[in-house]
């Protein structure tokens, strides 16, 4: 049974979601600090530049299925428009509540 977005446990991370499956770009970039970073399947990646292709451009959408590590880190099933629907593994490197680095990936 999926997690609501509202009970995740971790206050930026929970931000970073609300503002995924929103399509906000705005709140998007307020939940992450200046110069954040990411990586999708080991390799680091231009967070403005996936983000726009693997988030708002084509419709992401995150529903959570497990938080652990403190809600810092979740398994999700993940689907856009690009490749459909795929379990992925999230984990995040909050400071200052703010998510300063992500790594996602197929899990």
């Amino acid at each position: 049974m999926p997690i609501q977005t509202a009970k995740l446990s971790e206050p930026a991370v929970r931000a970073f979601v609300a503002a995924v499956n929103a399509h906000d770009r705005e709140a998007f970039h307020a939940a992450l600090a200046p110069g954040a970073t990411m990586a999708d399947d080991g390799s680091d990646r231009d967070l403005d530049e996936w983000a726009g292709r693997e988030i708002f451009d084509s419709h992401g959408h995150m529903e959570v299925e497990k938080e652990y590590a403190d809600g810092l880190a979740l398994t999700a099933l993940y689907r856009n428009d690009a490749w459909g629907e795929m379990r992925t593994t999230w984990q995040f490197t909050v400071a200052g509540g703010k998510v300063t680095r992500f790594e996602t990936g197929q899990a």
